[in-house]
């Protein structure tokens, strides 16, 4: 066969093959108008390596019962469900005013209502890690550690040493991290961990350490719970940078809740149903386990809400934009990535024209330039309706948090981005409460000593290349 030939045949197959993958991609896999158009431009103008790229990047999960819950399970969490839906209404204070929004996290993502929880607030590593040690070194029954980023620096070794200590006691010790963010460890690096009886599992392994076809589903979470008494969730990984140490990066300013109540309970059934999907097996949930007896006299309504790629609905954009829609004083943000989609836009411009003040704190120390130039266009898009843009100048902000009127608030491991929306397994606390609103509220203040504000003036001004930078991110931001 003459070159010629071959070229045109080889030119052909790849026609018909992005016009199949075009027509899963529009007619099967039901995906975001924006979504669905970025993946046909990627398609269609770079035919090999587009194919390639959806290959690793743009498949979807299977969405039914991804967890294998059982149906003994599912009638359990439902009755539960509805239980507290008849009684939401007549809990009284925020959880009354607020009964809407605990009803729509109840209905699309299951998070159980639980009012009796003490939350202690950390937003500096070293204080944070301080703490989480100490409760493993006071652990007598149960560890479960689950992380996105576990580094073998000497942050995460002194954590793998530290649960090693508990298991050679008789403690059982679990750890699950997530392959493409913990991608400079091992199983190897556990070793004395699991010869004394700990276990480790991978969230999405890769075959053979070089190909992972789920590279684009990312287990986002951060969660340690600790004798099914104590929980830690937030923004924090485990690594030296996390503590400040990395020069390029400088001080790390992050958000992570300590919670003792009811809410563990849900925090700890989060991560069984990661463990046992990577681990292939079914072990017992939090209600099963037979030493929990504390019981606590805390005052703070919690939910714990979790979205995936798995999920139908995008949960936690949705609390968002029910916390955004129901403001009437103030909206403070603090995010890393802010990459939001038409409707989250649309809430926030809503809350700006309604007299809403509307401040979003992001860094000016970013750690992926693309991803920064589409924060910066987002960014920029509202402060012609009277946002309040600050950049943290300090170091690298990397909190996920929102406050609403100083009464309510989120914190977890969900960016204001479309990756966390969409394509990872994230993790939020909700919490209907005053005095910790009022307390995010303040350390917001407090971080803003440390920024620099994006005027519009200032954003006007701009040079060339940054608009034009801008202008690409923000074309392909429904896939970052």
């Amino acid at each position: 066969m003459e070159w010629g030939s071959l070229f045109t045949l080889s030119l052909s197959l790849v026609t018909i093959l992005n016009i199949i993958l075009a027509a899963i991609v529009v007619f099967i896999e039901r995906r975001d108008i924006g979504s669905t158009w970025a993946w046909l431009m990627v398609l269609f103008f770079i035919p090999v390596v587009g194919f390639l790229f959806y290959i690793f990047f743009g498949r979807q999960l299977k969405q039914r019962n991804f967890y294998n819950l059982t149906a003994e399970e599912r009638m359990y969490l439902q009755s539960a469900i509805d239980e507290q839906l008849m009684n939401v209404d007549y809990q009284g204070g925020l959880t009354a005013k607020y009964a809407d929004l605990l009803k729509m996290n109840l209905l699309s993502s299951n998070a159980i209502i639980s009012s009796d929880n003490e939350i202690e607030i950390f937003n500096d590593g070293r204080e944070k890690f301080n703490s989480l040690f100490e409760d493993i070194r006071n652990a007598t029954q149960e560890i479960n550690v689950q992380y996105y980023i576990i580094q073998p620096d000497e942050l995460g070794t002194r954590l793998r040493d530290e649960l090693t200590l508990k298991a050679k006691e008789g403690v059982q010790v679990r750890v699950l991290y997530d392959e493409i963010g913990s991608k400079r460890i091992s199983r190897s690096f556990f070793k004395e961990l699991i010869e004394y009886g700990g276990k480790v599992e991978v969230f999405f392994p890769s075959l053979f350490r070089l190909i992972n076809f789920r590279i684009n589903n990312r287990n986002h979470r951060k969660l340690c719970i600790i004798d099914g008494e104590i929980a830690y969730i937030g923004g924090f990984n485990v690594g030296d940078e996390y503590l400040g140490l990395d020069k390029k990066m400088g001080y790390w300013r992050d958000t992570h809740f300590r919670i003792k109540g009811g809410s563990v309970d849900q925090i700890q059934g989060r991560f069984f149903l990661d463990w046992n999907k990577a681990a292939n097996r079914s072990e017992k949930h939090p209600e099963q386990l037979p030493f929990r007896t504390e019981r606590h006299t805390g005052e703070s309504v919690v939910q714990i809400i979790s979205s995936g790629p798995n999920s139908q609905t995008e949960h936690l954009k949705n609390m968002y934009l029910k916390l955004i829609g129901s403001a009437k004083k103030s909206i403070y943000i603090q995010t890393p990535y802010f990459v939001p989609d038409a409707s989250f836009m649309d809430a926030c411009k809503i809350a700006l024209m309604s007299g809403v003040d509307v401040r979003i704190m992001i860094p000016n120390k970013p750690d992926h330039m693309f991803v920064y130039s589409a924060t910066l266009a987002h960014a920029g898009e509202l402060l012609p309706y009277g946002v309040k843009i600050l950049q943290y100048e300090k170091g690298f902000m990397h909190a996920k948090t929102i406050v609403v009127d100083q009464e309510i608030a989120s914190v977890g491991t969900a960016n204001i981005d479309t990756r966390s929306f969409r394509l990872n397994f994230e993790v939020n606390a909700l919490v209907c409460d005053e005095v910790i609103a009022g307390q995010l509220h303040d350390l917001f203040l407090e971080d803003s000593t440390e920024c620099s504000e994006l005027t519009l003036e200032r954003y006007e001004v701009r040079p060339k290349l940054a608009k034009f930078k801008e202008a690409v991110a923000r074309l392909l931001s429904p896939i970052l």
